[in-house]
């Protein structure tokens, strides 16, 4: 049986990440990229296809208790047994040249003994590695790969069953320290790592990181671990931000709809962006505006909706048939085929992004607004085609309200800076025309009078979450009646146990997918944030409140919630629904000191 997916907890080291069950086990772990190919990969297959469990020998159930180290990305896994409490402190230090996986096993009480058992299994759980002892380590090396595994002080091992188990006793006071190191099998030994060093230096670094957050307002520690989150997900050489840590954890249990998330999207980046720089982590911000920067350069009409870590452009898709997915839900999916639609709301997205950095003062960029002019002339030129919408369904292409809208963004912000600064040089005429014509398109084909509301798509019935953020883009001021017409509109027909859906997936093949899906978190929040904005502020606190208390006992949060089962659905941890959650928390309590 599969754990649910709000039994993990993250770890990482701003390359890469893991996740840990409350059973002790590391059940997903790539190395040595977010986007490389997992060596634990039993959340989607069993334990034969890798994972490590260290826990109390015998105890075959979840923890007592578990937590992170306050302010860190540090994790305190507890179990009392009837002979004493042992804790395992799992981390991953910032890597020097390569990646480190430390497990600190240490006695509090009594005496327990542990389990080790170690099952490596490179390229998403496929290959066995060859395995052998040298000077004091065990090493496992197939092709490319290889993990060096050493204790302090050195426990027994023993090989079985192409796994390698110890077990070991501490009583209180006494640790042993595991420490699995990847590295590419062609170079000499890894340098070690000393566990007990690599504690202390992770502990400060985060905390130390955790101290320049400004949010002070209510639900301050839900914030903050939104915020580590999201730095977690970030692939600290290029600035680049992953949408989720894992693949193919599915939107529905048993259906298909399972997806890579592991790279870098565009639509995130002005959430993204206005987080960051509200939470005033501005390093971080100024490293993903120029992330964008370089990932958009290049001919406009090649902009890509999503792009690798580094800013990568190929994202083949294909699928693992050895794995069954997570549940039983296959097909395990790498790569994201969406990398080849269009979508006309990223170059919003991006234009709108550029207008944020430059009104927080980041460090300019000489260039930037010649990208940026170079988007709108593509833009002007294709706005008016059907596309594939801001959700990248994989059925025929629509006039998606949303895009056009973001169009209308794009334009918006472009006439302001125009306005705003008459140093830089553009037509704002031509620019201000192209905003009018969408604004004037979107009112007329967009809009059912009959029904009060924008829809999903021109001509459509259906209706989309995303069309909360109208009042939030500024394409209509908050007051207007077709603004709270649509709010209630969304609420009434994507509402699922007062939460929403994105879209509807019961009536239309808009998807082009069979099964449906959960409640998608980052629209919920999105739903809190209109909500305010319309002067309907404690109906918003509320449902923020009912939102933040789905984060698991970690803080954490996945892509999508089934409110029937009462379970998290979707890749995990989510940045778009960490986003969600500290964005929607500076609109609502943002000028509130907590107390």
């Amino acid at each position: 049986m599969h754990r649910p997916i709000e039994d993990y907890a993250l770890i990482g080291d701003h390359q890469t990440s893991a996740l840990v069950s409350r059973h002790g086990s590391i059940d997903w772990l790539c190395l040595p990229r977010f986007d490389s190919p997992a060596c634990f990969a039993a959340l989607l297959g069993d334990e034969e296809n890798g994972h490590w469990r260290i826990a109390p020998k015998g105890e075959d159930g979840p923890c007592t208790r578990r937590a992170y180290r306050p302010r860190s990305l540090v994790l305190d896994t507890v179990w009392e047994t009837a002979t004493g409490t042992v804790r395992v402190t799992d981390l991953m230090p910032q890597r020097d040249r390569c990646p480190d996986v430390v497990r600190i096993v240490e006695g509090l009480s009594g005496e327990v003994t542990m389990r080790s058992t170690l099952r490596l299994r490179f390229d998403y759980g496929s290959v066995i590695p060859w395995m052998r002892r040298t000077d004091g380590h065990r090493v496992a090396v197939a092709g490319p790969d290889s993990m060096w595994l050493r204790s302090e002080p050195e426990v027994q091992t023993l090989g079985k069953d192409f796994g390698t188990h110890s077990e070991f006793t501490v009583g209180e006071g006494e640790k042993v320290a595991f420490v699995l190191t990847w590295h590419p099998s062609h170079e000499p030994r890894p340098p070690q790592c000393d566990p007990h060093q690599a504690l202390a230096d992770s502990l400060e670094d985060w905390q130390a990181w955790a101290d320049q957050c400004r949010y002070k307002g209510p639900h301050a520690d839900a914030v903050l671990r939104s915020l580590i989150t999201l730095k977690a997900l970030t692939y600290a050489p290029t600035g680049g931000i992953v949408a989720a840590a894992t693949t193919s954890l599915p939107e529905e249990i048993g259906g298909v709809r399972n997806w890579d998330y592991r790279y870098c999207w565009l639509r995130d980046s002005t959430l993204t962006l206005g987080v960051l720089l509200a939470a005033g982590y501005l390093d971080e911000a100024e490293a993903w505006r120029d992330w964008l920067l370089r990932a958009v350069a290049g001919s406009p009409g090649d902009l890509q909706i999503m792009y690798g870590l580094a800013g990568e452009r190929r994202i083949p898709e294909y699928e693992l048939p050895w794995l069954p997915g997570y549940a039983d839900s296959p097909p395990v999916r790498i790569g994201n085929e969406a990398v080849q639609q269009l979508q006309l709301d990223v170059y919003g997205e991006v234009v709108d992004s550029f207008m944020l950095a430059r009104q927080a003062g980041l460090p300019p960029k000489p260039h930037a607004w010649q990208v940026q002019l170079r988007l709108l002339e593509f833009l002007e030129s294709v706005w008016q085609e059907p596309d594939s919408g801001l959700w990248e369904v994989r059925g025929p292409r629509r006039h998606f309200v949303h895009s056009k809208i973001m169009v209308w963004v794009a334009a918006d912000r472009t006439v302001r800076a125009l306005e705003a600064d008459p140093r830089l040089r553009g037509d704002i005429n031509r620019w201000r025309a192209m905003r009018d014509a969408v604004h004037r398109e979107v009112c007329e084909r967009g809009y059912d009078e009959e029904r009060g509301t924008f829809t999903q798509s021109y001509g459509s019935r259906e209706l989309d979450a995303a069309l909360l953020l109208i009042p939030r883009v500024g394409f209509l001021p908050p007051q207007d009646p077709r603004v709270a017409g649509t709010i209630e509109a969304v609420r009434k027909e994507l509402g699922h146990n007062g939460f929403l859906r994105r879209y509807s997936t019961d009536q239309t093949n808009v998807d082009g997918l069979p099964g449906s899906e959960g409640a998608f978190l980052a629209c919920s929040f999105w739903l809190a944030d209109a909500l305010h904005l319309t002067g309907r502020t404690q109906e918003a606190r509320e449902l923020f409140e009912r939102l933040v208390g789905l984060c698991n006992d970690v803080g954490l949060l996945a892509e999508e919630y089934d409110p029937v089962h009462r379970r998290q659905l979707g890749n995990f941890p989510q940045a778009f629904s960490h986003i969600g959650l500290a964005g929607a928390a500076f609109t609502l309590f943002g000028t509130e000191e907590a107390g």
